[in-house]
Protein backbone atom coordinates (compact mmCIF):
# COMPACT_ATOMS: atom_id res chain seq x y z
CA UNK A 1 0.00 0.00 0.00
CA UNK A 2 1.05 3.06 -0.81
CA UNK A 3 0.29 7.09 0.04
CA UNK A 4 -0.18 8.85 -3.35
CA UNK A 5 -0.73 12.93 -3.45
CA UNK A 6 -3.29 13.69 -6.29
CA UNK A 7 -2.95 17.20 -7.64
CA UNK A 8 -5.84 18.03 -9.93
CA UNK A 9 -7.90 15.08 -7.97
CA UNK A 10 -11.78 16.31 -8.42
CA UNK A 11 -10.70 16.70 -12.51
CA UNK A 12 -11.29 14.74 -15.72
CA UNK A 13 -8.30 12.14 -15.56
CA UNK A 14 -7.89 13.35 -12.05
CA UNK A 15 -10.67 11.38 -10.66
CA UNK A 16 -10.15 8.44 -12.80
CA UNK A 17 -6.68 8.36 -11.31
CA UNK A 18 -7.63 8.52 -8.22
CA UNK A 19 -10.30 5.74 -8.46
CA UNK A 20 -8.09 3.49 -10.24
CA UNK A 21 -4.74 4.13 -7.09
CA UNK A 22 -8.15 2.87 -4.36
CA UNK A 23 -9.22 0.60 -6.20
CA UNK A 24 -5.37 -1.18 -6.01
CA UNK A 25 -5.60 -0.70 -2.05
CA UNK A 26 -3.08 2.94 -2.20
CA UNK A 27 -4.47 5.85 0.05
CA UNK A 28 -4.96 8.52 -2.15
CA UNK A 29 -5.20 12.92 -0.52
CA UNK A 30 -6.71 14.67 -3.77
CA UNK A 31 -5.80 18.44 -3.94
CA UNK A 32 -8.02 20.60 -5.81
CA UNK A 33 -8.88 24.09 -6.17
CA UNK A 34 -12.16 23.57 -7.78
CA UNK A 35 -11.39 25.63 -10.89
CA UNK A 36 -12.18 23.22 -13.45
CA UNK A 37 -12.53 20.33 -11.41
CA UNK A 38 -15.67 19.27 -9.81
CA UNK A 39 -16.90 17.36 -6.41
CA UNK A 40 -19.07 15.51 -8.61
CA UNK A 41 -16.41 13.90 -9.99
CA UNK A 42 -15.10 11.96 -6.82
CA UNK A 43 -18.66 12.04 -4.78
CA UNK A 44 -18.33 8.56 -5.05
CA UNK A 45 -15.00 8.07 -3.13
CA UNK A 46 -15.42 10.03 -0.37
CA UNK A 47 -16.61 7.16 1.45
CA UNK A 48 -13.69 4.78 -0.37
CA UNK A 49 -11.38 3.95 3.31
CA UNK A 50 -8.12 5.82 2.31
CA UNK A 51 -9.12 9.11 0.34
CA UNK A 52 -8.88 12.26 1.40
CA UNK A 53 -9.63 15.57 -0.21
CA UNK A 54 -7.90 19.00 0.23
CA UNK A 55 -9.25 22.29 -1.58
CA UNK A 56 -6.73 23.99 -2.66
CA UNK A 57 -4.74 26.38 -5.40
CA UNK A 58 -1.20 24.25 -5.67
CA UNK A 59 -0.08 27.57 -6.96
CA UNK A 60 -0.13 28.69 -3.64
CA UNK A 61 2.61 27.04 -0.79
CA UNK A 62 1.48 22.85 -0.64
CA UNK A 63 1.84 20.79 2.38
CA UNK A 64 0.44 17.15 3.10
CA UNK A 65 1.02 15.88 6.56
CA UNK A 66 2.59 12.50 7.24
CA UNK A 67 4.19 9.86 4.91
CA UNK A 68 3.91 10.30 1.06
CA UNK A 69 4.89 8.02 -1.49
CA UNK A 70 4.16 9.21 -4.72
CA UNK A 71 2.64 12.71 -5.81
CA UNK A 72 1.33 12.95 -9.50
CA UNK A 73 0.68 16.59 -10.35
CA UNK A 74 -1.93 16.40 -12.75
CA UNK A 75 -3.44 20.41 -11.68
CA UNK A 76 -3.88 22.22 -14.63
CA UNK A 77 -7.04 23.74 -17.14
CA UNK A 78 -6.52 21.50 -20.16
CA UNK A 79 -8.83 22.10 -22.57
CA UNK A 80 -8.80 25.07 -25.41
CA UNK A 81 -11.41 26.98 -24.03
CA UNK A 82 -9.06 27.82 -21.00
CA UNK A 83 -6.36 28.97 -22.97
CA UNK A 84 -7.92 32.25 -23.68
CA UNK A 85 -9.94 32.41 -20.58
CA UNK A 86 -7.60 31.86 -17.88
CA UNK A 87 -4.56 31.77 -19.50
CA UNK A 88 -2.52 33.53 -16.27
CA UNK A 89 -3.67 30.39 -14.11
CA UNK A 90 -2.56 28.18 -16.89
CA UNK A 91 1.10 29.40 -16.81
CA UNK A 92 1.22 29.89 -12.39
CA UNK A 93 0.14 25.87 -12.23
CA UNK A 94 2.51 24.41 -14.48
CA UNK A 95 5.34 27.03 -13.25
CA UNK A 96 4.88 27.76 -9.53
CA UNK A 97 2.61 24.49 -9.11
CA UNK A 98 4.68 22.60 -10.31
CA UNK A 99 7.82 23.87 -8.35
CA UNK A 100 5.44 23.41 -5.23
CA UNK A 101 4.58 19.54 -5.82
CA UNK A 102 8.27 19.22 -6.31
CA UNK A 103 9.44 20.57 -3.47
CA UNK A 104 6.63 18.51 -1.43
CA UNK A 105 7.99 15.73 -3.17
CA UNK A 106 11.72 16.46 -2.49
CA UNK A 107 10.91 16.94 1.16
CA UNK A 108 9.08 13.80 1.81
CA UNK A 109 11.26 11.65 -0.29
CA UNK A 110 8.70 10.93 -2.69
CA UNK A 111 8.15 9.69 -6.01
CA UNK A 112 7.37 12.93 -8.51
CA UNK A 113 4.91 12.14 -11.55
CA UNK A 114 4.23 14.53 -13.99
CA UNK A 115 1.19 14.79 -16.21
CA UNK A 116 2.84 16.68 -19.11
CA UNK A 117 0.80 16.68 -22.89
CA UNK A 118 1.06 16.25 -26.11
CA UNK A 119 0.68 19.87 -26.74
CA UNK A 120 4.54 19.97 -25.89
CA UNK A 121 4.92 18.74 -30.23
CA UNK A 122 2.72 21.79 -30.80
CA UNK A 123 2.20 21.47 -34.81
CA UNK A 124 4.95 18.76 -35.17
CA UNK A 125 6.95 18.60 -38.19
CA UNK A 126 7.76 15.00 -37.16
CA UNK A 127 4.92 12.33 -37.88
CA UNK A 128 4.21 10.38 -35.58
CA UNK A 129 5.69 12.50 -32.46
CA UNK A 130 8.60 10.02 -30.79
CA UNK A 131 9.63 11.23 -27.11
CA UNK A 132 12.84 12.11 -28.68
CA UNK A 133 10.95 15.02 -30.92
CA UNK A 134 11.72 18.60 -29.30
CA UNK A 135 8.45 19.68 -30.88
CA UNK A 136 7.26 23.02 -33.00
CA UNK A 137 5.47 25.38 -30.77
CA UNK A 138 4.67 29.20 -31.08
CA UNK A 139 5.44 30.29 -27.56
CA UNK A 140 3.70 33.28 -27.97
CA UNK A 141 0.05 32.45 -29.50
CA UNK A 142 -3.04 31.75 -27.55
CA UNK A 143 -2.19 27.93 -27.46
CA UNK A 144 1.65 29.01 -25.64
CA UNK A 145 0.18 29.22 -22.33
CA UNK A 146 -0.54 25.34 -22.07
CA UNK A 147 2.39 23.75 -24.22
CA UNK A 148 5.50 26.63 -22.50
CA UNK A 149 3.47 25.76 -19.01
CA UNK A 150 3.74 22.15 -19.55
CA UNK A 151 7.50 22.58 -21.57
CA UNK A 152 8.55 24.43 -18.36
CA UNK A 153 7.23 21.93 -16.10
CA UNK A 154 8.88 19.13 -17.94
CA UNK A 155 12.19 21.23 -17.22
CA UNK A 156 11.75 21.76 -13.80
CA UNK A 157 10.92 18.04 -12.89
CA UNK A 158 14.33 17.14 -14.93
CA UNK A 159 15.90 20.39 -13.01
CA UNK A 160 14.83 18.28 -9.53
CA UNK A 161 16.24 14.93 -11.33
CA UNK A 162 19.51 16.29 -11.68
CA UNK A 163 19.84 18.57 -8.98
CA UNK A 164 18.56 16.75 -6.26
CA UNK A 165 18.39 13.05 -7.55
CA UNK A 166 14.64 13.53 -7.17
CA UNK A 167 12.73 10.14 -8.52
CA UNK A 168 10.56 11.55 -11.68
CA UNK A 169 8.70 9.97 -14.24
CA UNK A 170 6.85 12.14 -16.71
CA UNK A 171 3.64 10.97 -19.13
CA UNK A 172 2.67 13.01 -22.15
CA UNK A 173 -0.62 12.41 -22.61
CA UNK A 174 -2.71 12.19 -26.26
CA UNK A 175 -6.34 13.34 -26.48
CA UNK A 176 -7.88 11.43 -23.86
CA UNK A 177 -11.65 11.10 -24.05
CA UNK A 178 -14.07 9.17 -21.60
CA UNK A 179 -16.59 9.83 -18.84
CA UNK A 180 -16.54 12.95 -16.54
CA UNK A 181 -14.70 15.40 -19.79
CA UNK A 182 -16.44 18.38 -19.22
CA UNK A 183 -19.27 19.06 -21.84
CA UNK A 184 -18.33 22.39 -22.70
CA UNK A 185 -14.49 22.46 -22.67
CA UNK A 186 -14.08 23.05 -26.45
CA UNK A 187 -12.20 19.48 -27.27
CA UNK A 188 -14.02 18.08 -30.41
CA UNK A 189 -14.81 14.46 -28.06
CA UNK A 190 -16.63 16.49 -25.69
CA UNK A 191 -17.90 19.15 -28.41
CA UNK A 192 -19.34 16.89 -31.10
CA UNK A 193 -21.06 14.62 -28.23
CA UNK A 194 -22.52 17.31 -26.40
CA UNK A 195 -23.61 18.68 -29.77
CA UNK A 196 -25.14 15.69 -31.46
CA UNK A 197 -27.31 14.67 -28.01
CA UNK A 198 -28.67 17.62 -28.08
CA UNK A 199 -29.20 18.10 -32.15
CA UNK A 200 -27.34 21.02 -32.23
CA UNK A 201 -25.23 21.57 -35.74
CA UNK A 202 -21.27 19.38 -35.12
CA UNK A 203 -18.97 22.66 -35.10
CA UNK A 204 -16.01 21.12 -37.29
CA UNK A 205 -12.83 23.88 -37.34
CA UNK A 206 -11.48 24.30 -40.72
CA UNK A 207 -12.09 21.55 -43.42
CA UNK A 208 -11.71 18.39 -40.78
CA UNK A 209 -8.82 16.85 -42.70
CA UNK A 210 -6.50 17.74 -39.62
CA UNK A 211 -6.09 14.15 -36.97
CA UNK A 212 -5.84 13.27 -33.67
CA UNK A 213 -5.30 9.94 -32.10
CA UNK A 214 -7.99 9.58 -29.52
CA UNK A 215 -7.37 7.70 -26.23
CA UNK A 216 -10.41 6.20 -23.67
CA UNK A 217 -9.44 7.23 -20.16
CA UNK A 218 -9.52 3.66 -19.15
CA UNK A 219 -6.34 2.77 -21.56
CA UNK A 220 -4.97 6.44 -20.21
CA UNK A 221 -4.35 5.51 -16.45
CA UNK A 222 -3.72 2.05 -16.89
CA UNK A 223 -0.69 3.46 -18.66
CA UNK A 224 -0.02 5.90 -15.91
CA UNK A 225 0.29 3.15 -13.00
CA UNK A 226 1.86 1.20 -15.53
CA UNK A 227 4.85 4.12 -15.33
CA UNK A 228 4.51 5.17 -11.87
CA UNK A 229 5.32 1.41 -10.63
CA UNK A 230 8.36 1.36 -13.67
CA UNK A 231 11.85 2.13 -13.79
CA UNK A 232 11.95 4.87 -16.90
CA UNK A 233 11.73 8.35 -15.96
CA UNK A 234 10.45 9.55 -19.68
CA UNK A 235 8.94 11.23 -21.25
CA UNK A 236 6.93 8.04 -22.20
CA UNK A 237 3.87 8.80 -24.33
CA UNK A 238 0.83 7.46 -23.63
CA UNK A 239 -2.25 7.22 -26.25
CA UNK A 240 -3.54 5.70 -28.75
CA UNK A 241 -2.01 5.52 -32.19
CA UNK A 242 -5.14 4.85 -34.35
CA UNK A 243 -5.05 8.08 -36.30
CA UNK A 244 -8.38 9.86 -37.27
CA UNK A 245 -9.45 13.28 -39.21
CA UNK A 246 -11.41 15.61 -37.20
CA UNK A 247 -14.61 14.72 -40.13
CA UNK A 248 -13.98 11.21 -39.41
CA UNK A 249 -14.73 11.32 -35.47
CA UNK A 250 -17.65 13.94 -36.55
CA UNK A 251 -19.46 11.14 -38.76
CA UNK A 252 -18.91 8.38 -36.18
CA UNK A 253 -20.23 10.53 -33.30
CA UNK A 254 -23.27 10.80 -35.20
CA UNK A 255 -23.47 6.95 -36.05
CA UNK A 256 -22.88 5.82 -32.07
CA UNK A 257 -25.41 8.82 -31.30
CA UNK A 258 -28.13 7.94 -33.65
CA UNK A 259 -28.30 12.10 -34.24
CA UNK A 260 -29.65 13.80 -37.35
CA UNK A 261 -27.43 16.96 -36.70
CA UNK A 262 -25.82 18.23 -39.45
CA UNK A 263 -22.16 18.89 -39.60
CA UNK A 264 -20.89 22.70 -39.75
CA UNK A 265 -17.38 24.45 -40.77
CA UNK A 266 -16.20 27.03 -38.66
CA UNK A 267 -12.38 28.68 -39.07
CA UNK A 268 -9.48 26.92 -37.60
CA UNK A 269 -7.91 27.62 -34.65
CA UNK A 270 -4.71 30.51 -34.47
CA UNK A 271 -1.71 27.15 -34.26
CA UNK A 272 -4.46 23.90 -34.47
CA UNK A 273 -1.77 21.38 -35.37
CA UNK A 274 -2.48 19.46 -38.25
CA UNK A 275 -1.57 15.98 -37.25
CA UNK A 276 -1.02 14.61 -33.64
CA UNK A 277 -0.21 10.55 -33.40
CA UNK A 278 2.00 9.21 -30.66
CA UNK A 279 4.87 6.71 -31.40
CA UNK A 280 4.07 3.91 -28.30
CA UNK A 281 7.86 2.34 -29.14
CA UNK A 282 8.83 3.25 -25.90
CA UNK A 283 5.63 2.78 -23.92
CA UNK A 284 5.25 -0.84 -25.32
CA UNK A 285 9.00 -2.16 -24.81
CA UNK A 286 9.20 -0.48 -21.58
CA UNK A 287 6.51 -0.42 -19.83
CA UNK A 288 4.67 -3.77 -21.69
CA UNK A 289 1.60 -0.60 -22.43
CA UNK A 290 -0.78 -0.55 -25.50
CA UNK A 291 -4.60 0.94 -25.17
CA UNK A 292 -7.03 -1.78 -25.81
CA UNK A 293 -10.14 0.18 -26.25
CA UNK A 294 -11.02 1.27 -29.71
CA UNK A 295 -12.69 4.63 -30.90
CA UNK A 296 -16.17 3.65 -31.76
CA UNK A 297 -16.39 1.58 -28.36
CA UNK A 298 -15.24 4.46 -25.74
CA UNK A 299 -17.09 6.99 -27.76
CA UNK A 300 -20.36 4.75 -27.44
CA UNK A 301 -19.14 4.44 -23.19
CA UNK A 302 -19.11 8.32 -22.94
CA UNK A 303 -22.25 9.01 -24.65
CA UNK A 304 -23.73 6.56 -22.59
CA UNK A 305 -22.37 8.59 -19.53
CA UNK A 306 -22.96 11.81 -21.40
CA UNK A 307 -26.57 11.03 -22.00
CA UNK A 308 -27.25 10.54 -18.37
CA UNK A 309 -25.80 13.49 -17.47
CA UNK A 310 -28.42 15.62 -20.21
CA UNK A 311 -31.35 13.86 -18.90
Amino acid sequence: MSRVVVTGGAGFLGSHLCEALLARGDQVVAIDNLLTGSVDNIEQLFAAPGFTFVEHDVSQYVWVPGAVDAVMHFASPASPADFERIPIQILKVGSLGTHNCLGLALAKSARFFLASTSEVYGDPQVHPQPETYWGHVNPIGPRGVYDEAKRFAEAMTMAYHRSHGLDVRIVRIFNCYGPRVRVDDGRAVSNFLHQALLGKPITVYGDGTQTRSFCYVEDEVRGFLALLDGEITGPVNIGNPTEFTVRELAEMVLEVTGSSSEIVHQPLPVDDPAQRQPDLTLARTTLGWEPRIGLRDGLERTAAWMRGLLT
